[in-house]
C-alpha cells in the first residue's frame, strides 16, 4: 500500500472512532462491529430509560450491563478473567440504579445491591471495545450492549444514522492517533524558568487530541537530550493543588531544563493518568472516602495508570531528538518510551519535597507503583 494511501486509510479509521466517541458523550447509541459478532452499544453514564427501551428496541434483543473486571470486584461479581464482565438487567435495575452501578462514589449511597447475575458464556470482543471507547471518550468504563445481528447493521445504522465503528480500529486507534501526529504550529514563547523557549503543537491528522513541546534552547540531536514528559494537570499545574506533586514537577523540570542549557518537556494531554479531569476528579473524591490514588481508580473501572506513551515517542522523533536523559521517577515511562524506539541513556531522579495533603499520594506511587521516590 502507497504511503498516501494508508494514511488516508488511516484517517477514515481515526474519523470513525472520533465520530463514536462524540456520539456516546452525547448520549446516543453506536455500533461496534466485529468480525463475527456486533453490539449496539450505549455509554451507562449516558443512560437514563427511554435511551434504555429504545437500545432494546433497536437491537431486537435483551441489553446487558458491561463492566470493567476492576468495577466487576468492587461490587462484588465474580470477574471471569476476561477484560470485561457483562451483567444481566434485571427488571428491578433502572437506568439510575445502573449509572450508580457504574460510578464508585454512589457505592457508599447505595450500599445494598445485588445480588447480580452475571453471563458467563462467550464473551463477544465487541462488548470490551466499547468499554475502550468509552475509556478513549474520558467517560466511565460501563456500557449498556445489546447484540445486534452482522446481517442488519446496514440496515440499522441507516435507519437509526448511527456511528459504526470497527473493534479493530477501536484496538487500533492510540498507535494510529501517535502516528499520525504532525506539528501544526511554533512560535517562541519566553518563560520566567527560560527565556529562550520554543513552543511546539502537535496534533493528529483526524483533528484528535493535541499535545505539546517546549523546547529550550537548541539542544543537539546528536546528544542525549535532557527531556521530561509530563502529564496536564489543571488542579496541580494552574491552581496549585497540593494533593499532587505535579506543578512542582512542571515549574522544576523547567527550571532544570533551563539551567542545563537546553531541553524538552513534553506537555501530554494526559490529565488524571489518562482519565480525563472529571474522572479525576471522581477519583478524588473516593481518596475523601480513604482510598489511595491507585485503589480509587480501580473502583472506577480504570486501570491505575491509563497513560500511553506512544504519542510522546514519535514527538521526540518528530523534533529530532532519539536518544534521552529522561527526568522521571517512573519506570514506566522508561519502558514506555524504549517499546517505542527512543533510547534512555539515562533516569534522571525528579524528586520533590512531600506535604501533608500528599504524603500518602507520593508513598502510593512508592510502593504500589514502584515509582523511584
Amino acid at each position: 500500500m502507497s504511503t498516501n494511501k494508508k494514511n488516508e486509510t488511516d484517517l477514515k479509521r481515526l474519523r470513525a472512532v472520533d465520530r463514536a466517541i462524540a456520539d456516546l458523550r452525547r448520549g446516543l447509541s453506536i455500533i461496534v462491529r466485529g468480525p463475527e459478532e456486533a453490539s449496539l452499544v450505549l455509554a451507562t453514564e449516558m443512560a437514563f430509560d427511554a435511551e434504555l427501551e429504545t437500545l432494546a428496541e433497536r437491537s431486537g434483543a435483551t441489553p446487558v450491563l458491561a463492566l470493567t473486571a476492576h468495577r466487576a470486584n468492587v461490587l462484588h461479581i465474580q470477574p471471569t478473567g476476561d477484560d470485561a464482565v457483562r451483567v444481566v438487567i434485571e427488571d428491578w435495575m433502572d437506568a439510575p440504579l445502573m449509572r450508580a452501578l457504574a460510578d464508585a462514589v454512589h457505592d457508599l449511597d447505595q450500599p445494598f445491591r445485588g445480588p447480580f447475575t452475571r453471563i458467563k458464556e462467550g464473551l463477544p470482543a465487541t462488548v470490551p471495545a466499547a468499554i475502550k471507547l468509552a475509556k478513549l471518550g474520558r467517560l466511565l468504563p460501563s456500557v449498556l450492549a445489546a447484540p445486534l445481528a452482522i446481517e442488519k447493521i446496514d440496515e440499522t445504522q441507516a435507519r437509526y444514522d448511527l456511528s459504526v465503528v470497527s473493534l479493530d480500529d477501536i484496538l487500533a486507534f492510540e498507535e494510529v492517533a501517535a502516528l499520525q501526529l504532525k506539528r501544526v504550529a511554533s512560535a517562541r514563547v519566553p518563560l520566567q524558568a527560560a527565556e529562550n523557549c520554543t513552543f511546539h503543537a502537535f496534533r493528529p491528522e483526524d483533528g484528535g487530541i493535541e499535545h505539546l513541546a517546549i523546547v529550550v534552547g537548541s539542544p543537539s540531536p546528536r546528544e542525549p537530550v535532557l527531556a521530561r514528559l509530563h502529564s496536564e494537570c489543571f488542579t496541580g499545574d494552574l491552581v496549585g493543588s497540593l494533593k499532587c506533586d505535579c506543578g512542582e514537577q512542571l515549574r522544576g523540570a523547567l527550571k532544570a531544563i533551563g539551567e542545563q542549557g537546553g531541553g524538552v518537556l513534553l506537555y501530554l494531554a494526559q490529565e488524571g493518568r489518562g482519565i480525563g479531569l472529571i474522572n479525576k476528579l471522581r477519583a478524588y473524591k473516593l481518596q475523601e472516602q480513604g482510598f489511595d490514588t491507585i485503589d480509587a481508580n480501580e473502583r472506577l473501572g480504570f486501570d491505575a495508570d491509563e497513560r500511553v506513551f506512544q504519542p510522546a515517542a514519535e514527538m521526540l522523533k518528530l523534533l529530532g531528538f532519539r536518544k534521552i536523559r529522561l527526568m522521571t521517577n517512573n519506570p514506566e515511562k522508561v519502558d514506555g518510551l524504549e517499546r517505542h524506539g527512543i533510547t534512555v541513556s539515562e533516569r534522571v531522579s525528579h524528586k520533590f519535597p512531600s506535604n501533608t495533603h500528599n504524603e500518602l499520594y507520593l508513598a502510593t506511587k512508592k510502593k504500589r507503583s514502584g515509582h523511584y521516590l
